[in-house]
Parts: C-alpha cells; structure tokens; sequence
C-alpha cells in the first residue's frame, strides 16, 4: 500500500503484480476499497493491477470542502496520479460508481486509455429532473449515515434490492464485503454521496458516441437495471462489446470472480478493435 500526496489529498494506492509488463488500474465502487480488486490480482498473475481508494472511501483522506467531492476534482485526482506513476497508455476498470468514475476520466482523457471495462456502470442520468430528485435522495441518505453512524448504514445497505443475489454467496465472502464497508467513515461516505452521486454528477450520455478505443459492459443477468442500461450504452458506442455473467447480480467481480478474471483477462489479451458483438 502506498500513499500519494494528490492534489493536497493523501491518496492510497495499492499495486499488485509490479513486474508484469500490462498495465489496469482498477476503480471501486461505493463503500468499497482497493481490498475490491486484491482476488482478481491474484487471478491475473501477469498483470499489473492498481487500485485506488476514490474519494471519501477508505485509507484516502477526506476533503473538508464538498466541492472537493465532484466528479471534476476525482477525474484531476486520477490524472495526477497516473502522472506521479508514470502511466502513459492504460487500460481502466470500474465497478459501479468507480466505472462512472471511470467513463467520466475516459471521456476527459481520451489519449490515455487502450481500453475501457465498466462493470455494472452508468452513464449517469439523462434528465436534470432525473438529477435532482438523486441529488435529494443522495443528500438524505448522507444526513442518515452522519445522524446513525456507521453500522446502521451498513445493515441496511446489505438489504438493498441491488445486492439480492448476494445473500447466496459464502459467509466468509459476504463477511469479507461487510468488513471492507465497515471500514469506512461516516464522513467519507457522506460527502461521496452528496459530490459525486449519480446525480451530481454530469450526464455523459451524449458523449458515449464520440469514443474510439474499445469498451466492454459487462453485467449480471440478476441485475435487470444495469442489463437495459449497458444494451442502451452499447447502441451508442462506436467500438463496444456486452457480456453478460448468468446468475450474477450487480458486483459480478464478487459473485462469479473466476468467470470475470477470465472475461478481463481475455479482453486484456484481445486485438480486436471494432467488435459490435
């Protein structure tokens, strides 16, 4: 674990497998950590993993300013640190709120991404109604997590429809979830709502048909929402490919690791550069 000063912000950046020629730099989601993405390392032996803690999440300091939150401050962030490790070409992973986080850094910095996986991810919401009826949702979930602290958000989070399909997954894996969002901060996690929510952020709807490099949606049969949305995203991207994982919900990378090590690594691996498949 190594810490970057980014911006004024100490940054936690974790690094597996630093021989390995490839490069991924691999982006959480909310509550989550680098802890996310230290299984599909090792299932990647000759792959450089890197993982960050995004803004307000685990070992990264928290910013005062909520401004400091938004999705502009986490897209120069990444740059900075991308800079200080020397990364000219990568490719990026993002789960959930990392993979808008990972469109929205795509969309700014074109020339540095080969390709793009988002996992579980959108491109945030169409309509500025849509926006801000999230914005009050977001914003009262915040007051909720400040007012009842950590643990009672984490017990109901675990019950959100989204993660149904994980009742079914091993104790010992769904305690190893509950540890890694149990290692948060009240703070940390109410300040990431309120600056880089789904409606807070930018739409970027309108941008997906500007992209060149290659772009994978993968998602989960069980996780009917984020199916529609990656059909609908693929429709408008130049160079995108859709994989669905059967009997996976949202957080395919912990439901079915072994099949999404092998859908990343073969993609890392592909040269095909205009699949519609």
């Amino acid at each position: 674990m190594a810490k970057l000063m980014i911006r004024g912000l100490e940054t936690s950046v974790e690094i597996w497998n630093e021989e390995a020629e490839q490069t991924l730099v691999a982006l959480h989601g909310f509550t989550g950590s680098t802890a996310t993405w230290q299984n599909l390392a090792k299932a990647l032996p000759n792959v450089r993993v890197i993982a960050i803690d995004l803004i307000g999440h685990s070992q990264t300091a928290i910013p005062q300013q909520i401004s400091r939150f938004s999705m502009q401050e986490q897209i120069q962030d990444l740059e900075e640190v991308f800079s200080q490790l020397e990364l000219k070409k990568i490719t990026l992973l993002g789960y959930s709120m990392g993979g808008r986080v990972a469109l929205s850094y795509a969309i700014s910095y074109p020339e540095r991404i080969e390709k793009l996986i988002l996992e579980s991810a959108s491109p945030g919401l169409r309509t500025a109604k849509e926006r801000s009826e999230r914005c009050e949702r977001d914003n009262a979930l915040a007051e909720k997590i400040i007012s009842n602290g950590l643990i009672s958000f984490v017990n109901t989070w675990e019950t959100i429809p989204l993660f149904e399909s994980q009742k079914r997954l091993p104790h010992n894996v769904r305690k190893a979830i509950r540890f890694e969002r149990l290692f948060q901060k009240e703070e940390g996690l109410a300040g990431s709502l309120r600056g880089i929510g789904t409606g807070s952020q930018p739409s970027n709807w309108i941008a997906l048909e500007k992209l060149e490099f290659p772009v994978l949606l993968i998602t989960g049969s069980l996780d009917e929402k984020f199916c529609k949305i990656a059909l609908e995203m693929k429709a408008l991207l130049k160079n995108a490919k859709h994989t669905t994982v059967n009997e996976a919900g949202h957080a395919i990378h912990v439901e079915n690791p072994a099949e999404f090590a092998t859908i990343v690594e073969e993609y890392l691996t592909s040269f095909n550069t205009n699949e519609r498949s």
